[in-house]
């Protein structure tokens, strides 16, 4: 795998290349501002491009903007966009246009490689993932109108892995079920939010968005 990886922090940046060397994963690229960051996409292509949310010249969401525009202009590229703060708003600015291909990881995730590579193939193979502390922080601020509530504990079980970037197989063993219960609880929970009958990657993808949508 190819990586680019912005962050106006060069620590940051090379400890980050440094962790994922040791994983078969190639860094192509640094890049301390946005402007560098199209540039070395542009010019690389890399798999997967890894983007700090807050970026120069305002440190506000330079880079949450930067990750949307990458998605457009290059959607072969998959983007994972890194924070300090849980930010639920901001997860829900980046995934509402289009969260195929789309990371959202706090930063301290990093210091646990194997969830960053996780995190990065999971991308770039056009799947969202949504860090669990945003996900818990969403759930808790569901109003008493939302969809969640018409989910059963194991479908909301369920839907709280997906949004995770889980597969049916890994949310099975997370929760100790068999592949044809959890198959059976995103058909429930599918349903119940209204996902119309198509691609099961499609919905798993709409049914995320729904989630964030709910809060």
């Amino acid at each position: 795998m190819r990586v680019v990886i912005a962050d106006d922090v060069m620590l940051v940046r090379s400890g980050i290349a440094r962790l994922l060397a040791d994983h078969d994963v190639e860094t192509v690229g640094e890049a301390a501002d946005v402007p560098e960051l199209m540039r070395l996409v542009a010019l690389e292509r890399p798999d997967v491009a890894i983007v700090d949310i807050r970026m120069p010249p305002t440190q506000t969401d330079e880079g949450l903007v930067a990750a949307q525009r990458l998605r457009r202009q290059y959607p072969e590229t998959a983007v994972l966009v890194l924070s300090q703060h849980v930010e639920p708003v901001y997860a829900m600015r980046l995934f509402t246009d289009q969260p195929v291909g789309l990371g959202y990881l706090l930063k301290e995730r990093v210091a646990d490689v194997a969830v960053l590579v996780d995190a990065l193939r999971r991308v770039r193979e056009g799947e969202c993932v949504i860090d669990p502390t945003i996900v818990t922080r969403i759930v808790r601020a569901a109003g008493p109108d939302s969809a969640l509530h018409r989910l059963s504990p194991r479908e909301r079980s369920v839907l709280l892995l997906m949004a995770e970037g889980r597969s049916n197989a890994g949310i099975a063993s997370e929760l100790g079920l068999g592949e044809r219960t959890v198959e059976a609880a995103c058909a429930g929970l599918f349903r119940k939010l209204d996902l119309a009958v198509g691609p099961d990657v499609n919905r798993r993808v709409l049914a995320v968005l729904a989630f964030l949508q709910q809060r």
